[in-house]
């Protein structure tokens, strides 16, 4: 009995391996590439997206950080006073510095010497208010250099904008991957029944 017992279950298991190593006969190949497909955009969209966000982020940071060095050397501040009206708004991507204005001002340098010279201020600066300009190597008013915090955010901001490309971009082929294999499905379907089809109907009558 023992014997017949165990005969049955390598039969059995036998019967189980046949049938795994048969495979799903309905299963097309079509299937099989969208299913891997659907496994590489699932682990591009959970490891991907985040490198890619990341790297960006971070070559946006050094970029960044870089300019702002070289500008923090080039570029000084002095305390002036503004003796000119304020002229019209500068646009808000000039020097990223939103709602600056370009007026006269005058400042007293060591030595006692007055200078006077157009720079950037505030834009709700008046005439006789004293604020920090900021002046390049050449004596040209520009705006001040990026702080840190300027600078993180910048790299946070290409970080999260190249995460949502990548993304975007795995879906979209996602997208255009599915259309092809289920025009390719749709092709095996009809392949398969041209085989099978008379058959069919002629069974059936």
């Amino acid at each position: 009995m023992a014997g017949s017992g165990d005969g049955e279950e390598v039969d059995m298991r036998v019967l189980v391996r046949g049938r795994h190593r048969r495979g799903n006969p309905l299963r097309r190949r079509s299937d099989v590439v969208e299913a891997w497909t659907a496994l590489g955009v699932a682990v591009l969209l959970v490891v991907g997206v985040p490198l890619a966000g990341v790297w960006a982020g971070r070559w946006a940071h050094d970029e960044a950080a870089a300019i702002a060095a070289v500008q923090r050397a080039d570029r000084h501040t002095v305390r002036a006073r503004v003796v000119g009206g304020a002229a019209l708004p500068l646009p808000a991507t000039e020097d990223g510095q939103a709602g600056a204005r370009r007026a006269m001002v005058r400042w007293t340098e060591p030595g006692a010497r007055e200078r006077t010279a157009v720079a950037r201020v505030p834009a709700g600066a008046r005439t006789g208010q004293v604020v920090d300009v900021w002046f390049d190597s050449r004596g040209r008013g520009v705006g001040a250099p990026p702080d840190d915090t300027a600078v993180r955010q910048h790299g946070v901001v290409v970080g999260m904008c190249a995460a949502g490309g990548a993304a975007a971009v795995i879906l979209l082929g996602h997208g255009v991957a599915r259309r092809v294999a289920l025009r390719h499905r749709l092709t095996e379907w009809e392949r398969e029944w041209a085989r099978t089809g008379p058959d069919w109907s002629r069974g059936r009558t």
